[in-house]
């Protein structure tokens, strides 16, 4: 109980992600016993709750940020924004619902001490390690999120997590399946390649004109130019606005003299207990029997306080701490539950106390260390105060600020210039983009790249609309230059269209005369002296053997030996010949790997069987009009 997270691994690595992903959900979570009124902009309704338009909007948008971020910047805006995709995060958003709904009917819970402590164990919310209560309520505040909020919704969450887990961890996988097919994958195989290069077959090919022509016909628009402009831009926010905020040094010190006793780290102390735990539904008589151990132990231990550890290994009821002599670690001040917490916190060092009862059980404690509060001087805390305090005033006049940043980009609709003069932001310059992408990645927004290419921002070189594209973070661009879409003439790329023509023919050429070889190999015909030096593949351990050929060569019939087969490869064709089948024992980690992998596959079938049946069980209508509605639409 007292080791609730490092027993559940699994389920902080999932909050992890709820870190990651603003804001602090993977299907943008909202309050499961919510039900919203119908609007005609929700996007779906799951059985009688909505998914909002809104809802949808910050979900996609946090996945594409994801997903951009998974490329390093460098993916088409349109790819971001395909059906594909919207279809994918609104069914993330249904299945999210569906599992909020079996919980709250399955009556599932999580209390508020697992609650707290996962809380506590998220690393976002941790100082070199320990949870900082500053930086918790920062990061709330800069997605906009109360405690209570959060942390109803983090609820919700882990109850969701439950189901999840309840399901996709039921799976088994079989241990003589995996042994084959770990077997399978050792397997090593002697290959050896005669590889045929298209390279060598380009001076057999005569490109004519009217092959030329035709290929330029056929395949005009790729070398077609889109059109596109070279944009400026401004980008508001509340940090930007935090940097102009003067900070007086009276109120700096006011907040200090306020706050100094939780600026640096708290007092931490460190203890050992002994856990005598009640048992779900206990009598008033079986709690007296373990009330009546615990007097009997807390008697031995004050006798002879050296035997603790020996102790506790023996009859405490924590698993977590038993092995350690009871030892908990070092802790701060409101880490455990309350009746233990306010005891370690009044104990004298190497003092024992006994019969502290919490809703686990009887405590028996022994306080082992104190490490005191280190509070900062005012010079040290000084920097962290005035950042605080701008980001506070500018998180308070950012919302009159996108009101007025929005009307001076209209307003003066030619120029960016009095929106930045305002609130001395700078104005950007940006490369050559099209409607699919920009060089600039903050561009890379379906909706700023729809405004940029509208025909007011094209024809008439106005400011586009304002933009939000994070919380609290606005944009506004227009287009400094124009070009149309163009067709680049055959003269420009003929020496492109005869490359292709010519590596295209040659790896036909390729083709035909590796088929012909490897159909003399197989009736033992041909001459096996062309072949390279021979090598050890498995599936596991490719080695030098090329991608495209690893299936062909592992599915190969080796009955009969050498086996030959032939594969096109991107620069043209190759023959691998089969010497030799090399068994190896299936290693007993691998397998046991190979097993727990094979039971996640089995338990994610489960699950998206599960969620079907609460799919099919369930009234599930989607608005398909607004779910393909472009930004620009909205």
């Amino acid at each position: 109980m007292f080791d609730f997270v490092a027993k559940h691994k699994r389920l902080l690595q999932f909050l992890l992600l709820l870190i990651i992903v603003p804001p602090f959900a993977l299907w943008g979570v909202q309050s499961y016993e919510r039900f919203m009124q119908g609007d005609p902009n929700d996007v779906a309704e799951v059985g009688g709750q909505k998914i909002t338009n809104k809802e949808f909007s910050d979900t996609l948008r946090n996945q594409q940020e994801r997903l951009r971020a998974m490329f390093g910047g460098k993916v088409d805006a349109a790819l971001l924004d395909s059906p594909r995709i919207r279809q994918d995060v609104l069914d993330g958003l249904i299945s999210r619902t569906l599992l909020a709904q079996y919980a709250v009917r399955g009556n599932f819970s999580v209390s508020d001490d697992q609650l707290r402590k996962v809380i506590m164990s998220i690393p976002a919310f941790q100082d070199e390690g320990k949870f900082s209560p500053a930086r918790y309520e920062a990061a709330l505040r800069a997605e906009g999120l109360t405690p209570a909020g959060f942390d109803h919704s983090l609820r919700g969450d882990l109850i969701a997590q439950q189901v999840s887990a309840g399901v996709a961890e039921s799976a088994i996988a079989s241990k003589s399946v995996a042994a084959r097919i770990a077997a399978a994958r050792g397997e090593q195989r002697e290959v050896s390649e005669l590889a045929l290069p298209a390279s060598q077959f380009q001076s057999q090919v005569q490109v004519t004109p009217e092959a030329i022509k035709a290929y330029y016909e056929a395949n005009k628009q790729r070398f077609a130019v889109p059109e596109q402009v070279r944009p400026e831009y401004v980008i508001l926010s509340a940090d930007a606005l935090a940097g102009n905020e003067p900070v007086p040094e009276d109120e700096v010190r006011k907040v200090y003299e306020q706050t100094k006793d939780k600026l640096g780290e708290p007092e931490q102390r460190q203890a050992s207990h002994i856990l005598l735990a009640f048992k779900p539904g206990a009598s008033d008589a079986d709690k007296a029997k373990v009330r009546e151990k615990a007097a009997k132990i807390l008697e031995e231990v004050k006798k002879a306080p050296a035997s603790f550890a020996e102790v506790a290994k023996k009859n405490s009821d924590d698993p977590g701490s038993a092995a350690r002599g009871g030892d908990l670690g070092y802790f701060s001040r409101g880490m455990m539950v309350k009746p233990f917490d306010d005891a370690v916190f009044s104990m004298a060092p190497n003092e024992i106390r006994g019969s502290v009862e919490s809703q686990y059980g009887v405590h028996i404690i022994k306080l082992t260390g104190v490490h005191p509060a280190k509070i900062q001087t005012f010079e040290q805390a000084k920097p962290g105060i005035e950042t605080e305090l701008r980001k506070q005033t500018a998180g308070k006049r950012f919302a009159q600020a996108a009101d007025d940043f929005g009307n001076l980009v209209f307003q003066d609709s030619d120029s960016l210039k009095s929106a930045a003069d305002k609130y001395k932001l700078t104005v950007q310059q940006a490369g050559w983009t099209t409607r699919q992408s920009s060089p600039a990645q903050v561009l890379n927004n379906p909706k700023v790249l729809a405004s940029l290419f509208s025909d007011d921002v094209v024809r008439n070189h106005h400011n586009t609309e304002v933009v939000e594209i994070s919380p609290g973070t606005l944009l506004a661009a227009r287009a400094a230059e124009y070009k149309p879409a163009s067709q680049r003439p055959l003269e420009q790329v003929r020496d492109e269209v005869v490359k292709q023509l010519t590596l295209s023919e040659a790896a036909k050429l390729a083709k035909k005369q590796g088929e012909a070889q490897l159909d003399a190999l197989k009736k033992g015909e041909g001459d096996a002296a062309k072949f390279g030096a021979a090598r050890l593949v498995s599936r596991d351990n490719l080695g030098s053997l090329r991608q495209e050929a690893a299936d062909p060569v592992f599915r190969a019939n080796a009955a009969k030996l050498p086996a030959f087969v032939g594969v096109e490869t991107p620069d043209g064709y190759g023959i691998y010949r089969i010497t030799k089948l090399v068994p190896v024992a299936a290693d007993e980690v691998k397998q046991k790997a190979l097993q727990t992998e094979l039971a996640r596959l089995a338990g994610a079938q489960e699950f998206r069987a599960f969620i079907s049946g609460l799919r099919g069980s369930s009234s599930v209508t989607i608005n398909r009009a607004q779910l393909d509605k472009k930004p620009d639409q909205q």
